[in-house]
């Protein structure tokens, strides 16, 4: 028998911060300060916790199942249970930090950092309650299992609007991985053929992945260099739009994608796409796209800056092409800029 899974940012006691702290307006932060402070176990405290905490089971187990108990041993029992559980309370709480590591790798997938962070705590209970301390194994490389699991369960409940199974889930993830290595190698989206290749997998399998509908992206993320933009004021409100408006941007869309694609390196285009949601309908941010790609966030950073100021460059003389009666762009018959201005 176990004790119930609680969820646990209770094990760790927010106090007030007075207003003048930096933490006042910032939870995360204040929740990593806290668990900071807690010190870490040893080898040795992770076995003894283990016997405090397998005792104390065996006694609740005693004390629920045999009512007829003389006081004095229920007395007794009562008190190695609750030792159990302040064992318990100390292995969870020591160990808090180990969660947080494991729940950075899948922040940006849906859910807010602190989010993920609760999931794999319930995670780290289920394995504080599983833990076997006769194995001779460190509690850490048994958690991890446990935490990762919790995570992934959740953000598959949880994380997305559009319900799928953890292994979709999964497929999706690592399909776009291999997608954006693919493009990078070969400086052009690879076909479908190519990317099944590349994973491994039938064609019809990676079809049947790439026919999902994507994850809505919300109107409040950061865009931009400076990441002080969301996604929402750069969106015109549809409503009340003619159909020559819906074309219109369409085609803006279309000349904007056909800038970046004829301007920039295979590598740039592929960040830009990334970077602005032309690639997959999300917008990714840098420590994505550094991820996906194996480089630093911040050159990916230096690489976007330097993209925007040669677009910039190659807008302008776009422009002057259309202005002298120069071909128009294929995507709407007309410029970007003369579009642009038209609206």
């Amino acid at each position: 028998m176990t004790w119930q899974g609680e969820a646990v940012m209770s094990t760790v006691t927010v106090e007030k911060t007075p207003r003048a702290e930096p933490y006042a307006t910032d939870p995360l932060g204040r929740y990593l300060k806290q668990i900071g402070r807690i010190p870490l176990l040893t080898a040795e405290e992770e076995v003894e916790l283990g016997k405090r905490i397998e005792a104390g089971l065996h006694a609740r187990h005693l004390l629920d199942t045999d009512p007829e108990l003389p006081q004095v041993r229920r007395a007794e029992l009562e008190a190695v249970a609750g030792d159990g559980a302040e064992a318990r309370d100390r292995m969870i709480r020591a160990n808090l930090r180990l969660v947080v590591s494991v729940a950075k790798r899948y922040a940006h997938r849906g859910l807010p950092l602190l989010d993920v962070i609760q999931e794999g705590n319930i995670g780290l209970i289920r394995a504080v309650d599983r833990f076997d301390h006769t194995r001779g194994c460190k509690f850490s490389t048994c958690a991890m299992w446990w935490i990762r699991q919790a995570i992934q369960r959740g953000l598959a409940e949880k994380g997305r609007m559009i319900r799928l199974p953890t292994r979709v889930i999964d497929d999706i993830a690592r399909l776009g991985r291999i997608e954006g290595e693919l493009a990078a190698d070969l400086g052009r989206d690879p076909s479908l053929e190519e990317l099944a290749a590349g994973a491994g997998q039938p064609v019809e399998k990676v079809a049947a992945v790439k026919r999902l509908p994507p994850e809505p992206v919300s109107l409040d993320i950061l865009v931009g260099d400076e990441e002080q933009t969301r996604l929402g004021e750069l969106v015109v409100d549809g409503e009340g739009s003619s159909v020559e408006e819906a074309v219109e941007r369409r085609g803006l869309a279309d000349g904007v994608r056909s800038l970046v694609d004829d301007t920039l390196a295979p590598r740039q285009a592929l960040i830009m796409r990334l970077r602005y949601g032309m690639q997959d309908g999300f917008v990714h941010t840098p420590r994505q796209i550094a991820e996906q790609l194996g480089l630093t966030g911040a050159w990916v950073r230096f690489l976007e800056r330097e993209s925007l100021v040669r677009l910039r460059d190659a807008r302008q003389a776009r422009a002057l092409v259309a202005l002298s009666g120069g071909p128009p762009t294929a995507a709407t018959g007309r410029s970007p800029t003369g579009a642009a201005r038209a609206r």
